[in-house]
């Protein structure tokens, strides 16, 4: 099993390797240039459409549930312990690059959500479906399907085996033990293991709450998203912003020190480009896993917006980059360095790193402070169970022609990974799951790039209009 392991940790190094980070990344410089700049010059009215209503659109859900639901898949473990990692392997410029990334993720977010709308259709079942498979078939051609189905299948096992199931579960329920028995106390044998009463219970209960939800479709975990995530991003920006504001003086230090870092300024002699290359490869590779901006996993959640303009919603979905890593990233990653934590202890990892910086830069109970930043991480992780059973869904109904039964199926399978994952301790998993993430990139990216024509012209027709 250990043999298997390290093989599917080479193959993951590689697949989130360089190239397929500069393919991402030059994807999203290349829809900038054609699209002239378009994430600065329409972020204003992006951010207008995401709460206003379109009369008379066809869909499922509101253009803002539609956010919502993308949201609640990308805004998770990635924004509070991703950024702390990206971070401490890449020293404090790591931030600089993840927004570097995130800016021209925006024009990529941009043509996901057009392109959803564009070449969505109605299945037999009346709902509206889309997404990179449908606009691969419709939009390339149909002798282009079978790239599209790739998508799908890659886009299954995601949800099913580890990004939306085992590694946010354990998350939450690793999260619950920190703060409740961090010494693991009251622990009971199962499987031939030591778990804590707390994993058990807290297990027990996401995954009653998580069935609850899923079983009531798309509407149910757009409704459930609309709240939480507002909800939860105001929390956790306050509890930052609070830190940041009791440490104003601090701040210009921390943006230098991101800068020099950021561009190898502060590397010893020779070590230069080396720095500068460890801080870009981290902080992109984090930032692109975050906000997932051409992973296609948003443009589903797009295609079930009510509404009839492809580019007003490429523009809310627009938005879904910008509130994940410039707003949300950002604030993480500035009250780390602010805080100081990482210097004073360089042993921290993961969620210990954010976790000493709440408990450090709030001026609250570092109790309370630990409390806070555990029900923001354990909503965060809650709310991407959802969003990627709805993705993984629709990616199930594409290869099986709407099924009614394989999507019931799917659903049990899918509550049931929810279940184990608090006592999935097999990182090969996990790591098998970041793989599949990775590959959906490939398919995706081929069609944006083929399809830049269509959303360049259906951008421009757009705002003649809007004119």
């Amino acid at each position: 099993m250990e043999a298997f392991g390290r093989i599917i940790q080479k193959i993951d190094d590689v697949v989130w390797g360089i190239p397929l980070i500069l393919l991402i990344l030059g994807c999203g410089l290349f829809l900038t240039l054609r699209l002239r700049g378009l994430q600065i010059r329409r972020l204003w009215l992006a951010l207008k459409y995401m709460f206003a209503k379109e009369d008379g659109g066809q869909g499922e859900i509101s253009s803002f549930g539609a956010l919502c639901t993308a949201l609640s898949a990308t805004i998770g473990t990635g924004n509070i312990v991703g950024v702390a990692t990206a971070i401490a392997a890449g020293g404090p410029g790591a931030l600089l690059w993840m927004e570097i990334a995130a800016f021209f993720g925006m024009a990529t977010k941009y043509s996901e959500g057009l392109l959803a709308i564009k070449y969505r259709v109605k299945d037999k079942n009346g709902t509206m479906l889309g997404g990179p498979f449908y606009y691969i078939e419709n939009g390339m051609g149909v002798k282009w399907k079978w790239l599209g189905k790739i998508f799908a299948v890659f886009g299954v096992f995601v949800g099913l085996m580890g990004i939306g199931t085992f590694t946010q579960i354990n998350s939450i329920t690793s999260a619950a033990n920190s703060f409740f028995d961090p010494e693991r106390s009251h622990t009971v044998s199962l499987f031939g293991n030591d778990y804590t009463v707390t994993q058990i219970i807290v297990g027990i209960i996401i995954t009653v709450l998580a069935a609850l939800i899923i079983l009531g479709g798309i509407q149910s975990i757009a409704k459930v998203s609309e709240v939480f995530i507002p909800l939860m991003i105001a929390v956790y920006v306050c509890c930052c912003l609070i830190i940041i504001f009791t440490h104003l003086t601090a701040i210009p230090s921390a943006i230098a020190e991101i800068v020099q870092s950021a561009f190898g300024l502060k590397a010893v002699s020779g070590g230069v480009l080396g720095a500068i290359m460890v801080s870009m490869q981290k902080g992109i590779a984090r930032g692109i896993f975050s906000n997932e901006a051409g992973l296609g996993s948003a443009p589903i959640a797009a295609a079930a917006a009510k509404t009839n303009e492809p580019v007003r919603q490429g523009l809310v979905t627009m938005t879904g980059t910008f509130i994940d890593t410039i707003v949300v990233c950002t604030m993480t990653g500035l009250t780390i360095v602010i805080s100081g934590c990482l210097t004073e202890n360089p042993e921290l990892q993961g969620v210990e790193i954010t976790n000493a910086a709440f408990r450090s830069g709030l001026p609250f109970p570092e109790r309370f402070s630990s409390f806070l930043l555990m029900i923001c991480l354990m909503f965060f992780a809650f709310t991407t169970i959802l969003g990627w059973n709805y993705y993984s869904e629709r990616c199930l109904s594409y290869l099986t022609n709407s099924s009614k039964a394989a999507a019931v199926i799917f659903k049990v399978l899918y509550i049931a990974a929810v279940f184990i994952g608090p006592y999935m301790t097999v990182a090969a998993v996990w790591n098998l799951a970041d793989i599949f993430n990775g590959l959906m990139a490939l398919p995706n990216i081929t069609a944006l790039l083929a399809l830049s024509g269509v959303v360049v012209s259906e951008t421009k027709e757009y705002f003649k209009k809007f004119k």
